[in-house]
Parts: structure tokens; C-alpha cells; sequence
């Protein structure tokens, strides 16, 4: 999608514009846009606004998406700096706020993904029932022919199957697109009888695959939709961030100018190459799966990998293991050189990618500086209990909590049980378990091997911390009571 953002922003320093498909919607002309629609999505938003700037190219182009959609679905946007009554009627209070409107109406708030795919698919789910129901060979064609996966259920009567499916329907549509037909003739189109089958779409067909897949299993809510979340991805999925997370590790990943609007043509000229190796090597039993992903679209993925250059004519490719470890294929992109480094990578003979400073030649001072390279060392020993800051060098928390952190570890510098340490989470990869979410972000690691890292969530004073150590410690502290007063020595 950064073609599209860089389109948007040339557009908006040059004063040029294109026709949008996003309705500008107005005090005067609100109701008159909005009571036609069944189901209208509207962004509330100001200019200034560095939130709305970022959302306008992918609010845009899921607009265009959205607007062929069956049933259509239109996307709106009202400028709360000059329709200030308007905005202040629905409640709006922050920007961007987005709301979904039916037939006229508020409906609720939009919680879903604020990028293009991920709004497309929020949104296509929340329109019309879970289940759309075929009339007509004409409309079987018009669903199947879609970019998406399109799961139909084929039945004779509204039997046991029936049922089932439409409970299935009734989970997983934001998900996916279903239909259902109990029509003859399109029963006899398509070979079909009390079936539920699963229509890839035309974009991804491939001769290393079946197109079309007949679950065949129990009547079962459960082995359903089991069949659908095991089969939807394929053999080599089209990976996009609303659905990243499904595709399970290990993972092999090839990214280059995946564009299956614009280019359907060049996506599939790489994209075959990655099944060729990839039917290969599940045809002789390994277990691994693979996808392809937009450069562009995942340049802060890739960054993760230590891949800043992105001008590149051939597809790069990366892995990731069942422990979240990182690889990198070093090789120049062929088939040869992708088979050889799956095959090693599920063979664990790769030296894993880790973003890492150095290990600093000096680290006397009270508070220990941990990088990935010496984290086992100094975190993961389970010689000392270890307190453990991750900080970004731009948050002004962590500028906050220094000054204290340091008067921390000089008075516990004699604690031989005990290390204070911090780590710069935004220049090292932080390992599983410890999640980093907000800064500055503080764990307790304790040396006892069955204590998980705990979040520590206390007070940021020095006696605050004292306190939770003496009491967390393993063995507690020499020098301080259970309840963290300083211990006297004895007369």
C-alpha cells in the first residue's frame, strides 16, 4: 500500500485530486446521503489530524473495494472542523472516529482494522446476512467470481447440513464469505448435492493445487470450520496484515511487489515458483508453510530482519521457526536456492537473525546494559534475580524513571543476588516471554527455572521498587527487611 500513500500525499502538496469514492457528507446534505444506504460506514475526522492523514489512502481504496462489493458498501467522511454540531451530535470526542451507520441510522462504533484489506474485509462481513442465499445460476457466478475465497453450501432441503453450516456462516463471516443455495439448477451447474465446498479464487489458481475443495467430513460445527481455517491459506497463501496472524510457523515468507488488483499476472509469476518448491517439499513430508507478501506493504516486517533495501527485482525471502526465531535467505533468489534454505531452515542448520547493539566493553555500572546478544547471559542465567527495564531512548517515561532506576542498583550494588539491569527494546529483539507493548515496560525474572517472568506493574519510586524486590527476591535481600526497610547491623 505505499504507492498508494505516496500517491495521496504527491495529490495533497500538489493540489491536484482524482473523483473519490469516499462521499463527503455535510450538515445540509446528511441525511439525504446517508438514509438510502443499508449499512454506510463514516469517518469523523480534522485535517490536522496526523492519525487521519495516515488512515485517508487506505480509507480511499477500501472505498473503491467496497463500492463493487455485493452488496455494495459505501464509506463516507465528515470534517469535524467545519460540521462542529454534526460531530458533536454523534459524540465524536478524538480523531479519527469511526462509525457504522444502517439505513439512516447509528449502529455502532467501527471496532476492525484501520488499514485497507482490513477494512474491507470488516466491513464486507457486517453487510448483508452471514449467509447470502443464491438464487440463481447467475448469482452462484457472480459470488464465486470474487477476489476472495467464496464457501457454499449446496443443499437439497434445509436439513441437519443446513443447519450446521449457517451456525458456521454465523461465526466466522467477518472472517470469510459464505452463500448457500437449495436452487436445482444450481446444484446441476455446479455437480453439487448436500456438499459444502470451498471456491478459490481465480487470482490463486494454480496447477500445483485443486481450485476446489469438498469437505467431506461430520455434520459438526467444530470439523467445519476446522476444514476451512486448515484449507483457506493453501499451499502458498496471499499474506496481507488482516490476516498475518493466521498463517501458523513455521513460516516461509517471499515478498516482492505482490499486487493481485493491479498485477495479477507478475504475482503469479513468483508466486508459482515459491509452490513449485513448496509442493515439493510437503509432498515429501515436510511440515512447514508458506506465503507471499507485499515488500511494501510489510517494509516494517522486513525491518525486523535487518532488510532496509526494498529495491529489489526478485523476492525476498525470510522464516520464522515454531520459537519465533528469524531467518533470512542470504541466496539470491531461484528455486534451487529456496529449497536449500527451507530445507535447512527446518533442519535448524541456520544461524538465526538477531537485531542485536554490541555488547558494551564497559558494563561496571550499577545498572547492567543487556543487549540480545548477552541476554541469556546476564537475564537468563538463573544465577541472580534479574529487574529488567525495556526503554526507548525518545520516551520521555523511561528520561523520568532514570534518575531513580540509577539509585536503584547503587543501593542494591551489594545485593550479590540480585542484578537491576535495562535493555533498549527499539535497537535489540526482545525474546519470548517478555512482551513489550509500551515504554518503558519492567519485568522480574527470577533464577528459580519454574517462575515465569512476572510484569512488574508497582509504584516507580525507589522504595517502591525496594519494597517489591524484598518481598520477590528469591532468598529476599541482605540488606533489607520483608518489608523493605533498610536492615540495622547488629551492635
Amino acid at each position: 500500500m505505499l504507492h498508494v500513500a505516496v500517491l495521496f500525499m504527491v495529490l495533497c502538496t500538489t493540489g491536484m485530486s482524482l473523483a473519490s469514492d469516499v462521499l463527503d457528507l455535510k450538515t445540509s446534505n446528511f441525511a439525504s446521503k446517508v438514509d438510502p444506504h443499508d449499512i454506510m460506514l463514516i469517518e469523523f475526522f480534522a485535517p490536522w489530524c496526523g492519525h487521519c492523514k495516515r488512515l485517508a489512502p487506505h480509507y480511499e481504496a477500501a472505498a473503491t473495494t467496497l463500492k463493487k462489493n455485493d452488496p455494495p458498501v459505501v464509506l463516507a467522511k465528515v470534517d469535524c472542523t467545519t460540521e462542529q454540531d454534526l460531530c458533536q451530535k454523534y459524540g465524536v470526542t478524538g480523531y479519527p472516529t469511526l462509525k457504522i451507520f444502517r439505513n439512516g441510522e447509528f449502529s455502532k462504533e467501527y471496532e476492525g482494522p484501520r488499514e485497507t484489506d482490513g477494512i474491507v474485509k470488516f466491513m464486507k462481513s457486517q453487510a448483508g446476512p452471514s449467509s447470502k442465499t443464491l438464487t440463481s445460476v447467475a448469482d452462484a457466478e457472480k459470488f464465486v467470481d470474487n477476489m476472495d475465497h467464496s464457501i457454499i453450501g449446496f443443499f437439497t432441503a434445509e436439513n441437519e447440513m443446513s443447519k450446521v453450516f449457517q451456525k458456521v456462516a454465523d461465526t466466522l463471516s467477518t472472517d470469510f464469505r459464505f452463500a448457500h443455495t437449495f436452487e436445482t439448477s444450481i446444484m446441476d451447474k455446479y455437480g453439487y448435492k448436500d456438499a459444502i465446498i470451498m471456491f478459490q479464487p481465480k487470482r490463486l489458481h494454480s496447477k500445483f493445487e485443486d481450485p476446489i475443495l469438498h469437505y467431506k467430513g461430520d455434520d459438526s460445527v467444530y470439523e467445519i470450520k476446522n476444514f476451512i481455517k486448515g484449507s483457506i491459506l493453501g499451499l502458498c497463501g496471499h499474506r496481507v496484515q488482516s490476516n498475518a496472524e493466521e498463517f501458523k510457523k513455521p513460516l516461509v515468507v517471499a515478498y516482492y511487489q505482490v499486487d493481485y488488483v493491479k498485477n495479477v499476472k507478475g504475482s503469479n509469476y513468483w508466486r508459482n515458483r515459491v509452490m513449485k518448491v513448496a509442493k515439493k517439499l510437503k509432498d515429501g513430508g515436510m511440515d512447514v508453510n508458506f506465503a507471499v507478501s507485499n515488500i511494501d506493504e510489510f517494509s516494517y516486517e522486513l525491518g525486523e530482519f535487518g532488510i532496509t533495501d526494498l529495491s529489489v527485482t526478485k523476492p525476498v525471502v525470510t522464516a520464522r521457526d515454531s520459537k519465533d526465531r528469524k531467518f533470512v535467505m542470504k541466496k539470491e533468489f531461484s528455486m534451487d536456492n529456496l529449497e536449500e534454505f527451507v530445507t535447512e531452515f527446518m533442519a535448524d542448520k541456520l544461524e538465526p537473525y538477531l537485531k542485536s547493539e554490541e555488547v558494551p566493553a564497559d558494563n561496571s555500572d550499577p545498572v547492567k546494559v543487556v543487549v540480545a546478544k548477552n541476554f541469556d547471559e546476564i537475564v537468563n542465567n538463573k544465577e541472580k534475580d534479574v529487574l529488567i527495564e525495556f526503554y526507548a531512548p525518545w520516551c520521555g517515561h523511561c528520561k523520568s524513571l532514570e534518575p531513580k532506576y540509577k539509585e536503584l542498583a547503587e543501593k542494591l550494588a551489594d545485593e550479590p543476588g540480585i542484578t537491576i539491569a535495562k535493555m533498549d527494546a527499539t535497537a535489540n529483539d526482545v525474546p519470548k516471554p517478555f512482551e513489550v507493548t509500551g515504554f518503558p515496560t519492567l519485568y522480574f525474572a527470577s533464577k528459580n527455572s519454574k517462575k515465569s517472568p512476572q510484569r512488574y506493574n508497582g509504584g516507580r519510586e525507589v522504595d517502591d521498587f525496594i519494597k517489591y524486590l524484598a518481598k520477590e527476591a528469591t532468598g529476599g535481600l541482605k540488606g533489607f527487611n520483608k518489608d523493605g526497610k533498610k536492615k540495622h547491623p547488629e551492635l
